[in-house]
C-alpha cells in the first residue's frame, strides 16, 4: 500500500499592509499567545511544539492560527515540522512601537510568564 504523501497546505499570511490593528490586539490579548510572542521576541525562529506552554496540541494549533492570521507571526514548513517567527519588522512598519509597548506592559503584569526570557523594555525605558 502506498504511503500517504499528502502534505499540509502551506500556511497563509496577510500582507504587511493588510495587518489590522484590532486583529493584532485580539491576538495579543491571550496569555498563551503572549508567551509565544515573548519567546519569539527572544529567538528568531522556533519549532511549534517547543514552546513553554501548558495547553493541548490542538489548542496550541489554534493559538498559532490566531497569531498567524492576525499577522503577528509567520510560519513555514520544513519536513514534518512547522517553524514560527515573529513578524516584528512588519508590525513595527504598520504600528510603530506597538509590539514593544504591549510586551513591556505584559512583562510588568506577568514577569514570570516565560522562564529564561528577559522582560521587554519599552523604547526609551530601561528595565531594573
Amino acid at each position: 500500500m502506498p504511503r500517504n504523501t499528502r502534505r499540509r497546505p502551506e500556511p497563509t499570511h496577510p500582507a504587511t499592509e493588510a495587518i489590522d490593528l484590532f486583529d493584532v490586539l485580539h491576538a495579543l490579548a491571550d496569555p498563551t499567545r503572549m508567551t509565544i510572542v515573548r519567546v519569539l521576541r527572544a529567538e528568531p525562529e522556533r519549532a511549534c511544539g517547543t514552546f513553554p506552554v501548558d495547553v493541548a496540541p490542538s489548542t496550541l494549533s489554534h493559538h498559532f492560527k490566531v497569531l498567524r492570521e492576525s499577522g503577528v507571526i509567520t510560519q513555514r514548513e520544513e519536513a514534518n515540522r512547522r517553524f514560527s517567527a515573529l513578524r516584528a519588522a512588519d508590525l513595527e512598519h504598520r504600528f510603530p512601537g506597538l509590539l514593544d509597548t504591549v510586551l513591556a506592559a505584559h512583562a510588568r503584569t506577568a514577569p514570570a510568564a516565560v522562564p529564561g526570557t528577559a522582560p521587554a523594555a519599552a523604547p526609551g525605558r530601561e528595565t531594573a
